[in-house]
């Protein structure tokens, strides 16, 4: 009988096959790991010994589960692990490990509708994206790379695969590899593409001290950019604005701005990547003055207004 931990080594493996992200596999796997450690203090090792009562406990273990702050998760976090743990008992039901009715007991906690946090004003944005020092060239990539994502709103990791074949300067358009390897083609803002093209030619020769010859972005010893050094590139500039700012604050800012100016929802679906319109909503939010102006253009009962 394999036990659990075995049968997520097959996961992870089937994961892989199925041409998931390396972030995607990291996270189910750091999740998963917890969950099996959680069942391996209860005495189910093997796949056999999974019950529902055991799955009811994890619920409850999840709703009273702390931060390394003392902070409770939040019911988006706990909704995260439960679907990947869904997704891993689902596997092991289909190869008949457990039965299809443990599939089911784990149930999703109802999320607060919430404006998303973390959008910067386009008048912070540009204070941010001017005080970079671009006399130097990793100042200079660092100005390029947060324009970009201003710009066209890719992803962090995004940002990390592209490469000099993934640019098209002629046509002002990236072409990036989002989740599940899908290929799109996204463009370039004007100011956005100066500084890219610039940086190409005069910048990243000079960064390029190593035989890497493909990577778009590179960090200070001339290889290939990772998520964990834009991540601290980003929260160097961060404070700069006294504004806390993710990577993933860019793509939110520069889906409110477009939808802000008019831009086609489902254009701009296209462009961030997303399957449907539903998970576009997480990154707009119009405030109470943009309901307003939209009310006052809109509704027949303003224009009676003399």
């Amino acid at each position: 009988m394999n036990t659990i931990s075995d049968l997520l080594d097959k996961y992870i493996d089937w994961l892989k096959g199925r041409n998931y992200s390396n972030y995607t596999i990291k996270n189910n796997r750091f999740i998963l790991i917890m969950f099996i450690r959680y069942l391996e203090d209860l005495q189910v090792v093997t796949s056999d010994k999974l019950s529902s009562g055991h799955l009811h406990a994890f619920q409850a273990h999840l709703a009273e589960t702390h931060t390394k702050h003392g902070i409770p998760l939040k019911p988006r976090t706990i909704n995260t692990r439960i679907g990947n743990i869904q997704c891993f008992l689902k596997f092991l039901a289909k190869r008949g490990h457990i039965s299809y009715h443990l599939t089911e007991i784990l149930e999703y906690v109802k999320e607060p509708k919430m404006l998303p946090k973390g959008i910067v004003k386009h008048a912070d944005m540009r204070k941010l994206l001017a005080s970079i020092d671009i006399s130097n060239p990793v100042g200079y990539r660092d100005r390029t790379i947060m324009e970009i994502m201003y710009s066209s709103g890719i992803r962090a990791g995004e940002v990390c695969n592209l490469t000099i074949r993934s640019v098209d300067i002629r046509n002002a358009t990236l072409t990036v590899f989002g989740k599940g390897a899908k290929e799109r083609v996204v463009p370039v803002g004007e100011t956005a593409l100066k500084f890219l093209t610039t940086y190409i030619k005069a910048v990243r020769p000079f960064l390029l001290t190593t035989n890497e010859k493909e990577a778009l972005f590179l960090n200070s010893t001339g290889t290939s950019l990772k998520y964990h050094t834009l991540f601290k590139i980003i929260h160097k500039h961060c404070d700069k604005i006294k504004q806390d700012i993710t990577c993933h604050t860019f793509r939110r800012s520069c889906t409110t701005e477009l939808i802000r100016g008019g831009a086609n929802i489902y254009h701009v679906k296209d462009m961030l990547g997303h399957e449907n319109l539903e998970t576009l909503k997480h990154y707009v939010k119009l405030g109470v003055e943009d309901l307003k102006k939209t009310l006052k253009k809109c509704h027949p009962r303003e224009k009676d207004i003399h």
